[in-house]
């Protein structure tokens, strides 16, 4: 099995002991898919800010720093500190901060809001994919959990039941939907169409309610992928189709077939099958392919850019294409803030400003961008290119066409990113400057969209019906028992660190 990192990779990165904690990541943290970056100098600070405002706000309510980060209170005193270093991009104040209390009817009064997670995984029990459990002991102290530190970190976290605790028990998260990657190598498949659907049937039996969701993965030009994708209309009836145009991202070694979305005789084939079907959802991860990724296999960088995007959705306008991650490229694996540079510089962001340019270029509404790693890596490296990262994708592809999508559990626990969305504001001066629109509040028809309305559009999200209330289903119940007995979030990420080191910033 071949991985996306090498041994020397491997050996410039760091176990969790060696990492401060804090309730979000002060840091770049990549779930081997690419090099994460070092720590920027503003990172530093953040990280440090943090620590400070645990201590002081933490007394004030008669915690310890790792009990107070545990709150609500603990969440808003991060984005105080990413505030005080990076300016005000986060709706937050020092008061809210401050009270346990204060924080805690906040975050009660939008856990009742409706999100929907586009993008989360977990492993199948039988995987052999060992090198996120490795991962996952590389992070506990990075700031996304506090109580991993010192534990032994097994295979089963990154398995069924702590997916479920950490989407539904850890988070706001109301419907999921489960995806999947394939690989040459049939055990090393994330999860196979088969597990992903029975994963479904297993969570909303025990729900009661409609609370998750399934992809089919599909892979172009592999032997026998036409005839599987009608096995599986008739037998799983997955709830939209997602296919990685690399081929093999697990094992890009054996990556034989990389496919365009707009590839005429082969891909085109799979197409007409998903209209006639009526699953007109098609989601391609694209993007994450940074420098060092693109020196070790480089016969794959074309097939990871959005170039192949705007004819697919042209040509087929009955078919809703959700790019993931926005096709956001650099991941910075040597420089943390060399695409918040690139942006200040030119305006353009890597792949994320062509995607955001379709419409205009093709004339088309059937593109979409999942936030995914981009919300996630942009937020914690330099929050003000998170804020052009959502405002080219708002003014391009419309405030309707961008939907949430987290990358839970390689990302953690969503909760931290949902809150980030909740409070994150495009600057002033950007707004300005670029012509972007604000954000709005929390709740307001901006944010509510992307967190969860946009998403239940193109998706088979059932939205009526007392069964489908998840005010009342047997997770909401399980969920205020969960609270009201202390709730132990996770905040976990299962991804590499950088070591604490000089880096540009």
């Amino acid at each position: 099995m071949t991985r996306m990192l090498s041994d020397d990779d491997l050996a410039k990165l760091v176990p969790a002991e060696t990492l401060e904690p804090s309730p979000i990541p002060t840091r770049s943290v990549s779930s081997d898919e690419f090099m994460p970056a070092p720590q920027s100098a503003n990172q530093k600070k953040v990280a440090a800010r943090i620590a400070d405002l645990g201590d002081e706000f933490g007394k004030r309510n008669g915690l310890g720093r790792r009990a107070f980060f545990r709150t609500a209170a603990g969440l808003a005193a991060s984005f105080v500190a990413m505030n005080d270093v990076y300016g005000p991009v986060f709706n937050v104040n020092r008061a809210e901060a401050a009270s346990v209390d204060l924080s805690l009817l906040r975050a009660q009064s939008l856990a009742g809001q409706f999100v929907f997670d586009c993008h989360t995984h977990f492993l199948r029990d039988d995987t052999r994919l060992e090198g996120f459990v490795r991962a996952r002991e590389a992070v506990g102290r990075t700031g996304w959990n506090p109580l991993i530190a010192g534990r032994p970190q097994t295979i089963e976290d990154l398995k069924f039941d702590n997916y479920v605790k950490e989407i539904f028990l850890d988070s706001d998260t109301k419907v999921a939907l489960i995806s999947g990657s394939p690989s040459e190598e049939p055990r090393d498949w994330f999860l196979t169409n088969e597990m992903k659907a029975d994963a479904r049937r297993r969570i909303n039996e025990a729900a009661g309610s409609q609370r998750l969701l399934s992809h089919g993965i599909f892979t172009p030009g592999w032997d026998g992928w036409l005839e599987r994708i009608d096995r599986e209309i008739e037998t799983l009836r997955p709830d939209a189709w997602k296919g990685y145009t690399v081929g093999d991202n697990t094992n890009k070694d054996l990556a034989r077939h990389p496919w365009r979305m707009d590839d005429e005789r082969i891909t085109y084939r799979g197409y007409e099958k998903f209209l006639r079907s009526g699953i007109t959802t098609v989601c391609v991860h694209k993007g994450l392919y940074p420098e060092a990724t693109a020196q070790r296999w480089p016969h794959l960088l074309p097939y990871a850019k959005v170039d192949d995007v705007g004819k697919a959705a042209k040509d087929w306008p009955g078919l809703n294409f959700v790019i993931y991650h926005a096709g956001f490229r650099n991941t910075g694996e040597r420089n943390p803030t060399r695409a918040a540079q690139e942006f200040e510089r030119t305006g353009r962001i890597e792949w994320v400003t062509d995607l955001a340019e379709v419409r205009e270029r093709y004339g088309v509404n059937n593109v979409y961008a999942d936030l995914g790693q981009v919300f996630a890596q942009t937020c914690i490296i330099e929050p003000r290119l998170c804020a052009a990262v959502l405002g080219q994708l708002i003014k391009g592809l419309g405030a309707d066409h961008v939907v949430w999508g987290t990358d839970a559990v390689w990302s953690g626990a969503p909760q931290w990113q949902i809150e980030a969305l909740r409070r994150i504001e495009i600057p002033e001066d950007m707004q300005r400057q670029f012509g972007f629109a604000p954000l709005g509040d929390a709740t307001g028809p901006v944010k509510a969209g992307i967190l969860g309305e946009n998403g239940a559009r193109i998706y088979p999200v059932r939205r009526r019906g007392a069964a489908l209330d998840w005010s009342n289903d047997r997770f909401a119940a399980l969920k205020r028992d969960y609270d009201a007995a202390g709730p132990q979030p996770t905040r976990l990420a299962y991804g590499w660190a950088r070591p604490d080191e000089a880096a540009p910033g």
